[in-house]
């Protein structure tokens, strides 16, 4: 029996596919004949990640884990980290709701009601926000489970709870800004405290570790005698969600209640302003067309320069694609960080920092070398203009390798100051990795739009892997070479056969 048409059960029908045929395309990158092969990699990192929690929780776990304050505070600590995922994702996707979805002029200029399709679509943000946390911890969750009972499967529903909060959260700070700065303005915004909520505790604690124990390992800030000592009382509401993700079930249900009323209320807050709000972010592709004209006087440039300055325009233009970098940048901090605080004194910290630079760069580069080589919105404009195609690539790869320059020069001269050494090992590194994920970018470029920066890593597997493992044994070499071993010329062996096997894996090009 199908559901009404514009009913809620339609509604949700409607993303219930959109939602499908979405993910079956970023598994499969368009092709069905992955799929076989998407099944097997996922049971083989799902095996993995078991082993990994394994390893994680098996020695704590075995020996049954107390209702102690240690470990409230270990998994208050886990759990926060966890829920900032959650949040910087249901932030990033309420903001999709209002701003991306090219469906939204058809179904709000229909009879259908905009307040029903508004609360289906936040279930859905809720839903995503749940599955891949839920994902993520479902490892150890088993483990946990097994080695310590059935009990620890009521953190599931904690999962659940802190999902439905994250969402009713990520709504009304979206509804906030509109109504504080206006839809111009609230995409750049929430994208940005997106992408700052996400880094921002995981930094913190790296930070509060780094001050305190001279160690970026967050685990060792859980398990301090200081901090379980500051902890408030073991009565206290504030170990709520622990005690239910232990098994309490006085506790899992205060959580449940208290995430899907928040969820349900905000949604009826918020679902009234839904078509006016989204309707004014729809409208700002024509408010674009009137930009004043700019006052610059035009200025004789090379070809070169003027593409250099095109990508750099570009990236400084998209909201959505400064906050992923941004992202990026901010995971620099910690190693910034343990730098000032070890300058001049304590050489162990460069085989911590040095590695981490180094794949800072590739993951950096990455990710601006397939902006500016595969993500070419105008790439007719390019490829028929009186530029030659060989000047085109130089410039892209150009503007990307000089931004990365500009992120880690201020690392590098912190670095040079104390060690000249440890500062040219990292440059060199750091050059090796994001020219490697340029070259492996180049190899696999593609024509498609900016729009899909988050599905690049779909295209080809074969590129997402060698980029990944070209930058973990670049970062390697690093590491080994900071801390005076000859063995550092393996991983760079095994780096530069990674880029030879991506070379003959890449497509042939007339």
């Amino acid at each position: 029996m199908s559901a009404a048409p514009a009913s809620i059960a339609w509604f949700a029908r409607h993303e219930l596919i959109l939602g499908w045929r979405d993910w079956v395309a970023m598994m499969t990158g368009g092709r069905r004949s992955r799929s076989m092969g998407i099944v097997i990699f996922l049971a083989v990192v799902v095996l993995v990640l078991h082993l990994m929690a394994f390893g994680l929780v098996g020695r704590w776990a075995s020996r049954g884990v107390p209702n102690d304050a240690a470990s409230l505070v270990m998994l208050t600590g886990t759990g926060i980290l966890f829920w900032t995922i959650m949040l910087s994702q249901a932030l990033e996707a309420v903001t999709r709701v209002y701003y991306g979805r090219s469906d939204l002029d058809l179904v709000l200029s229909s009879p259908a009601s905009s307040q029903r399709l508004f609360a289906v679509r936040t279930g859905a943000v809720a839903l995503t926000s749940i599955l891949l946390p839920g994902l993520l911890a479902s490892p150890l969750i088993n483990m946990l489970a097994l080695l310590d009972g059935p009990r620890w499967l009521s953190a599931y529903g904690v999962v659940v709870a802190m999902g439905a909060i994250s969402t009713a959260i990520s709504v009304l700070i979206t509804l906030g800004l509109f109504r504080a700065v206006g839809p111009k303005q609230t995409r750049l915004i929430a994208q940005i405290v997106a992408a700052v909520v996400g880094a921002g505790f995981v930094i913190g604690i790296q930070a509060a570790a780094i001050l305190y124990y001279g160690d970026m390992s967050r685990f060792a800030l859980f398990q301090s005698q200081a901090i379980v000592d500051a902890a408030p009382e073991l009565h206290s509401n504030f170990w709520l969600p622990a005690k239910a993700a232990m098994g309490d079930g006085t506790a899992l249900l205060i959580m449940l209640g208290i995430g899907l009323t928040a969820l349900v209320l905000t949604v009826a807050l918020a679902a009234p302003s839904y078509g006016q709000h989204a309707t004014s972010a729809a409208g700002l592709t024509h408010v674009r067309s009137q930009r004043r004209p700019a006052r610059r006087s035009f200025r004789t440039m090379s070809q070169r320069h003027a593409l250099r300055l095109k990508e750099w325009r570009l990236l400084q233009r998209d909201p959505w694609l400064l906050s992923q970098t941004l992202m990026q940048i901010l995971y620099l901090l910690p190693p910034a960080l343990l730098l000032w605080l070890n300058f001049g004194h304590d050489a162990g910290a460069f085989v911590v920092v040095v590695p981490v630079l180094i794949m800072a760069a590739g993951q950096l580069a990455g990710g601006l070398a397939w902006l500016a080589i595969s993500g070419e919105d105008a790439h007719d404009l390019v490829v028929t203009g009186p530029v030659s195609p060989r000047t085109v690539l130089i410039a892209k790869i150009e503007a990307v390798l000089s931004v990365i320059a500009v992120v880690m020069a201020p690392l590098l001269l912190l670095m040079a100051i104390s060690s000249p050494r440890m500062a040219l090992i990292t440059a060199f590194g750091a050059m090796l990795s994001a020219g490697s994920a340029t070259a492996i970018q180049l190899w696999f470029r593609v024509v498609a739009k900016r729009s899909m920066f988050r599905r690049r890593q779909v295209a080809s597997r074969a590129a997402t892997l060698s980029e990944a493992f070209a930058s973990i044994m670049w970062a390697g070499m690093g590491a080994l070479m900071a801390s005076g071993s000859m063995l550092a010329i393996g991983p760079a062996v095994v780096a530069v056969l990674v880029l030879g096997l991506a070379k003959l894996l890449s497509p042939r090009r007339a």
